[in-house]
């Protein structure tokens, strides 16, 4: 294997901006922002969607538009006389 050539990985603190909840992880990311958490310096990245509030994970259901797609089409692309 050749030295030199892999990305370091440096520890991550992601942080949900709706929930606040923080997910602790290896990544290749840095910022400017750091947190001691346990004796460890983290890169703090703030994330507005995570797994804890996105709603294919919380089971949240989003309000549908009540037109089909098909409609919305014919409507779009109506011929005007």
């Amino acid at each position: 294997m050749k030295a030199a050539i892999h990305p370091q990985l440096n520890n991550v603190c992601f942080v949900d901006v709706s929930s606040g909840k923080k997910f602790l992880t290896k990544s290749t990311m840095k910022s400017q922002r750091t947190e001691n958490i346990d004796g460890e310096d983290y890169f703090v990245i703030v994330r507005d969607i995570t797994s804890d509030s996105h709603p294919a994970f919380t089971g949240e259901k989003r309000f549908v538009d009540t037109a089909g797609r098909v409609e919305k089409f014919q409507n779009k692309f109506r011929r005007r006389r």
